[in-house]
Protein backbone atom coordinates (compact mmCIF):
# COMPACT_ATOMS: atom_id res chain seq x y z
CA UNK A 1 0.00 0.00 0.00
CA UNK A 2 2.80 2.42 0.89
CA UNK A 3 4.33 2.14 -2.59
CA UNK A 4 1.35 3.95 -4.15
CA UNK A 5 2.36 7.11 -2.24
CA UNK A 6 6.13 6.85 -1.77
CA UNK A 7 8.88 7.62 -4.30
CA UNK A 8 12.37 6.67 -3.15
CA UNK A 9 15.11 8.10 -5.36
CA UNK A 10 16.90 5.22 -7.16
CA UNK A 11 20.30 6.19 -5.71
CA UNK A 12 18.85 6.31 -2.19
CA UNK A 13 17.03 2.99 -2.67
CA UNK A 14 20.17 1.29 -3.98
CA UNK A 15 22.12 2.50 -0.93
CA UNK A 16 19.42 1.32 1.50
CA UNK A 17 19.13 -2.06 -0.21
CA UNK A 18 22.91 -2.49 0.04
CA UNK A 19 23.03 -1.39 3.70
CA UNK A 20 25.03 1.73 2.93
CA UNK A 21 24.70 4.95 4.99
CA UNK A 22 21.96 7.41 4.08
CA UNK A 23 21.18 10.75 5.76
CA UNK A 24 17.73 12.35 5.53
CA UNK A 25 17.32 16.12 5.09
CA UNK A 26 14.22 18.27 5.59
CA UNK A 27 12.82 20.71 3.03
CA UNK A 28 11.20 23.44 5.16
CA UNK A 29 14.64 25.02 5.43
CA UNK A 30 14.57 25.33 1.62
CA UNK A 31 11.06 26.75 1.25
CA UNK A 32 10.72 28.76 4.47
CA UNK A 33 14.24 29.06 5.89
CA UNK A 34 15.99 31.44 3.51
CA UNK A 35 15.47 33.32 0.22
CA UNK A 36 16.13 32.04 -3.31
CA UNK A 37 18.74 31.31 -4.64
CA UNK A 38 20.60 31.00 -1.33
CA UNK A 39 18.18 28.28 -0.22
CA UNK A 40 18.95 26.07 -3.22
CA UNK A 41 22.70 26.71 -3.02
CA UNK A 42 22.65 25.75 0.68
CA UNK A 43 20.56 22.61 0.08
CA UNK A 44 22.91 21.37 -2.64
CA UNK A 45 25.98 22.17 -0.53
CA UNK A 46 24.53 20.19 2.39
CA UNK A 47 24.00 17.22 0.08
CA UNK A 48 27.61 17.51 -1.10
CA UNK A 49 28.92 17.59 2.48
CA UNK A 50 27.07 14.35 3.17
CA UNK A 51 28.60 12.75 0.07
CA UNK A 52 32.06 14.00 1.03
CA UNK A 53 31.67 12.26 4.38
CA UNK A 54 30.75 8.86 2.97
CA UNK A 55 26.93 8.85 2.99
CA UNK A 56 24.11 9.36 0.49
CA UNK A 57 21.81 12.39 0.99
CA UNK A 58 18.03 12.05 0.86
CA UNK A 59 16.30 15.43 0.83
CA UNK A 60 12.61 14.87 1.61
CA UNK A 61 9.46 16.71 0.50
CA UNK A 62 6.00 16.15 -0.98
CA UNK A 63 5.66 17.12 -4.64
CA UNK A 64 2.38 16.87 -6.54
CA UNK A 65 1.10 14.64 -3.76
CA UNK A 66 4.02 12.19 -3.96
CA UNK A 67 6.16 11.49 -0.90
CA UNK A 68 9.68 12.16 -2.18
CA UNK A 69 12.61 10.57 -0.33
CA UNK A 70 15.65 11.83 -2.21
CA UNK A 71 15.09 14.79 -4.52
CA UNK A 72 16.76 15.63 -7.82
CA UNK A 73 18.55 18.94 -8.31
CA UNK A 74 15.65 20.11 -10.49
CA UNK A 75 13.14 19.27 -7.74
CA UNK A 76 15.19 21.18 -5.16
CA UNK A 77 15.37 24.14 -7.57
CA UNK A 78 11.60 24.02 -8.03
CA UNK A 79 10.99 23.96 -4.28
CA UNK A 80 13.44 26.79 -3.69
CA UNK A 81 11.78 29.03 -6.28
CA UNK A 82 8.28 28.24 -4.95
CA UNK A 83 9.39 29.26 -1.46
CA UNK A 84 6.67 30.02 1.07
CA UNK A 85 3.94 29.22 -1.47
CA UNK A 86 4.71 25.59 -0.58
CA UNK A 87 2.74 24.30 2.41
CA UNK A 88 4.75 23.78 5.58
CA UNK A 89 3.87 20.16 6.33
CA UNK A 90 3.84 18.34 9.67
CA UNK A 91 2.29 14.97 10.58
CA UNK A 92 -1.32 16.16 10.54
CA UNK A 93 -0.95 17.73 7.09
CA UNK A 94 0.54 14.80 5.17
CA UNK A 95 -2.69 13.01 4.11
CA UNK A 96 -4.31 16.24 2.94
CA UNK A 97 -1.30 17.35 0.90
CA UNK A 98 -1.16 13.90 -0.68
CA UNK A 99 -4.90 13.68 -1.39
CA UNK A 100 -4.93 17.15 -2.96
CA UNK A 101 -1.80 16.37 -5.01
CA UNK A 102 -0.22 19.50 -3.57
CA UNK A 103 3.38 20.43 -2.68
CA UNK A 104 4.59 20.23 0.90
CA UNK A 105 7.86 21.15 2.59
CA UNK A 106 8.60 18.76 5.44
CA UNK A 107 9.31 19.83 9.01
CA UNK A 108 11.38 17.78 11.46
CA UNK A 109 8.32 15.68 12.36
CA UNK A 110 7.22 14.89 8.81
CA UNK A 111 10.79 14.33 7.62
CA UNK A 112 11.19 11.76 10.40
CA UNK A 113 7.99 10.03 9.30
CA UNK A 114 8.98 9.79 5.64
CA UNK A 115 12.55 8.79 6.51
CA UNK A 116 11.18 6.01 8.70
CA UNK A 117 8.89 4.84 5.89
CA UNK A 118 11.96 4.49 3.67
CA UNK A 119 14.12 2.87 6.37
CA UNK A 120 16.48 5.83 6.97
CA UNK A 121 17.70 6.08 10.56
CA UNK A 122 19.74 9.32 10.62
CA UNK A 123 18.47 12.81 9.86
CA UNK A 124 20.39 16.12 9.84
CA UNK A 125 18.62 19.43 10.41
CA UNK A 126 19.27 22.88 11.87
CA UNK A 127 17.27 22.84 15.08
CA UNK A 128 14.30 20.89 16.37
CA UNK A 129 10.97 22.46 17.30
CA UNK A 130 9.92 22.43 20.91
CA UNK A 131 7.89 24.10 23.61
CA UNK A 132 7.28 27.74 22.73
CA UNK A 133 7.78 30.54 25.22
CA UNK A 134 4.54 31.16 27.07
CA UNK A 135 3.27 27.64 26.37
CA UNK A 136 1.81 27.54 29.90
CA UNK A 137 -0.98 29.71 28.45
CA UNK A 138 -0.93 28.86 24.73
CA UNK A 139 -0.10 25.12 24.81
CA UNK A 140 2.03 25.82 21.71
CA UNK A 141 4.22 22.71 21.54
CA UNK A 142 5.84 21.49 18.33
CA UNK A 143 4.73 18.17 16.89
CA UNK A 144 8.47 17.43 16.51
CA UNK A 145 8.62 16.40 20.17
CA UNK A 146 5.84 13.84 19.94
CA UNK A 147 7.40 12.44 16.78
CA UNK A 148 10.71 12.03 18.59
CA UNK A 149 8.83 10.02 21.22
CA UNK A 150 7.46 7.58 18.64
CA UNK A 151 9.58 7.42 15.48
CA UNK A 152 12.88 5.56 15.31
CA UNK A 153 15.13 8.18 13.73
CA UNK A 154 18.13 9.97 15.23
CA UNK A 155 17.96 13.73 14.68
CA UNK A 156 21.27 15.60 14.54
CA UNK A 157 20.71 19.28 15.34
CA UNK A 158 22.20 22.34 17.02
CA UNK A 159 19.65 21.99 19.82
CA UNK A 160 16.16 23.47 19.96
CA UNK A 161 15.72 26.75 18.14
CA UNK A 162 16.69 29.69 20.36
CA UNK A 163 13.24 31.22 19.98
CA UNK A 164 11.82 28.37 22.12
CA UNK A 165 11.73 27.63 25.84
CA UNK A 166 14.66 25.23 26.00
CA UNK A 167 14.07 24.19 29.62
CA UNK A 168 10.46 23.18 29.01
CA UNK A 169 11.45 21.45 25.76
CA UNK A 170 13.93 19.28 27.66
CA UNK A 171 11.31 18.50 30.34
CA UNK A 172 8.88 17.37 27.64
CA UNK A 173 11.49 15.15 25.99
CA UNK A 174 12.37 13.61 29.35
CA UNK A 175 8.71 12.79 29.99
CA UNK A 176 8.55 11.08 26.59
CA UNK A 177 11.71 9.07 27.24
CA UNK A 178 13.75 10.78 24.53
CA UNK A 179 17.46 11.08 25.32
CA UNK A 180 19.29 14.30 24.50
CA UNK A 181 22.90 13.54 23.59
CA UNK A 182 25.60 16.20 23.55
CA UNK A 183 28.30 15.61 20.95
CA UNK A 184 31.53 16.61 22.70
CA UNK A 185 29.55 18.88 25.05
CA UNK A 186 27.85 18.64 28.42
CA UNK A 187 25.63 21.67 27.81
CA UNK A 188 22.64 21.73 25.46
CA UNK A 189 23.54 24.08 22.60
CA UNK A 190 21.04 26.85 21.86
CA UNK A 191 21.11 26.95 18.06
CA UNK A 192 22.92 30.27 17.43
CA UNK A 193 25.06 29.85 20.55
CA UNK A 194 27.16 26.92 21.71
CA UNK A 195 25.68 26.62 25.18
CA UNK A 196 22.47 27.10 27.12
CA UNK A 197 21.97 26.89 30.86
CA UNK A 198 20.90 23.24 30.63
CA UNK A 199 22.78 19.95 30.66
CA UNK A 200 22.45 17.13 28.14
CA UNK A 201 21.47 13.64 29.30
CA UNK A 202 24.63 12.04 27.92
CA UNK A 203 27.87 13.46 26.59
CA UNK A 204 29.33 11.25 23.85
CA UNK A 205 32.56 12.23 22.12
CA UNK A 206 32.64 9.81 19.20
CA UNK A 207 30.14 9.12 16.38
CA UNK A 208 30.53 5.37 16.98
CA UNK A 209 29.33 5.75 20.59
CA UNK A 210 26.21 7.48 19.31
CA UNK A 211 25.59 4.83 16.63
CA UNK A 212 26.06 2.03 19.18
CA UNK A 213 23.49 3.63 21.53
CA UNK A 214 21.00 3.98 18.66
CA UNK A 215 21.44 0.33 17.70
CA UNK A 216 21.05 -0.86 21.29
CA UNK A 217 17.88 1.22 21.77
CA UNK A 218 16.10 -0.08 18.70
CA UNK A 219 17.34 -3.66 18.94
CA UNK A 220 15.77 -3.81 22.40
CA UNK A 221 12.46 -2.60 20.99
CA UNK A 222 12.56 0.78 22.73
CA UNK A 223 10.56 2.99 20.40
CA UNK A 224 11.27 6.61 19.63
CA UNK A 225 14.14 8.70 18.36
CA UNK A 226 17.30 10.23 19.75
CA UNK A 227 18.23 13.92 19.79
CA UNK A 228 21.92 14.44 19.00
CA UNK A 229 22.92 18.02 19.76
CA UNK A 230 25.96 19.42 17.99
CA UNK A 231 27.14 22.93 18.94
CA UNK A 232 27.52 25.51 16.19
CA UNK A 233 31.24 25.95 15.28
CA UNK A 234 32.78 28.55 17.57
CA UNK A 235 33.76 30.95 14.81
CA UNK A 236 30.12 31.18 13.65
CA UNK A 237 28.41 31.43 17.07
CA UNK A 238 26.56 34.63 17.98
CA UNK A 239 26.75 36.55 21.25
CA UNK A 240 24.29 35.00 23.72
CA UNK A 241 23.18 38.23 25.41
CA UNK A 242 22.58 39.92 22.08
CA UNK A 243 20.59 37.05 20.55
CA UNK A 244 18.52 36.60 23.72
CA UNK A 245 17.46 40.26 23.62
CA UNK A 246 16.65 40.13 19.91
CA UNK A 247 14.48 37.05 20.44
CA UNK A 248 12.73 38.55 23.45
CA UNK A 249 11.79 41.63 21.42
CA UNK A 250 10.68 39.50 18.46
CA UNK A 251 8.41 37.39 20.68
CA UNK A 252 6.73 40.54 22.03
CA UNK A 253 6.15 41.80 18.46
CA UNK A 254 4.77 38.41 17.38
CA UNK A 255 2.28 38.40 20.26
CA UNK A 256 1.20 41.96 19.47
CA UNK A 257 0.51 40.93 15.87
CA UNK A 258 -1.41 37.81 16.94
CA UNK A 259 0.87 35.43 15.05
CA UNK A 260 0.78 31.83 16.31
CA UNK A 261 0.96 28.17 15.28
CA UNK A 262 3.02 27.15 12.26
CA UNK A 263 3.51 30.81 11.25
CA UNK A 264 5.35 31.67 14.47
CA UNK A 265 8.72 30.03 13.75
CA UNK A 266 9.21 31.56 10.25
CA UNK A 267 8.19 34.99 11.63
CA UNK A 268 10.62 34.81 14.54
CA UNK A 269 13.52 33.51 12.45
CA UNK A 270 12.95 36.23 9.84
CA UNK A 271 12.80 38.90 12.55
CA UNK A 272 16.02 37.61 14.12
CA UNK A 273 17.73 37.66 10.70
CA UNK A 274 16.57 41.25 10.17
CA UNK A 275 17.74 42.48 13.57
CA UNK A 276 21.12 40.74 13.34
CA UNK A 277 21.65 42.13 9.82
CA UNK A 278 21.92 38.66 8.34
CA UNK A 279 24.38 37.26 10.88
CA UNK A 280 21.81 34.76 12.15
CA UNK A 281 21.24 33.42 8.63
CA UNK A 282 24.99 32.90 8.14
CA UNK A 283 25.10 31.12 11.52
CA UNK A 284 22.11 28.98 10.53
CA UNK A 285 23.85 27.85 7.35
CA UNK A 286 27.10 27.09 9.19
CA UNK A 287 25.40 24.94 11.81
CA UNK A 288 23.44 23.00 9.18
CA UNK A 289 26.71 22.20 7.38
CA UNK A 290 28.23 21.11 10.69
CA UNK A 291 25.26 18.87 11.49
CA UNK A 292 25.32 17.27 8.04
CA UNK A 293 28.95 16.25 8.58
CA UNK A 294 28.28 14.70 12.00
CA UNK A 295 25.12 12.95 10.78
CA UNK A 296 27.11 11.37 7.96
CA UNK A 297 29.76 10.13 10.39
CA UNK A 298 27.08 8.63 12.65
CA UNK A 299 25.32 7.00 9.68
CA UNK A 300 28.60 5.48 8.47
CA UNK A 301 29.16 3.93 11.90
CA UNK A 302 25.53 2.80 12.24
CA UNK A 303 25.47 1.04 8.87
CA UNK A 304 28.83 -0.74 9.31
Amino acid sequence: MLAQYLDINPEVKAALDAGRPVVALESTIISHGMPYPQNVETALKVEQIIRDNGAIPATIAILNGRLKVGMTHDEIEYLGKAGQAVIKTSRRDIPFIVAQKADGATTVASTMILADMAGIKVFATGGIGGVHRGAQETFDISADLQELANTEVAVVCAGAKSILDIGLTLEYLETQGVAVVGYQTEKVPAFYTRESDFNVDYRLDDPKQIADAMAAKWQMGLKGGVVVTNPIPEQHALDKAMIDQVIKNAVVEMEEKGISGKASTPFLLAKVAEKTEGCSLAANIALVFNNAKLASQIACEFYQ
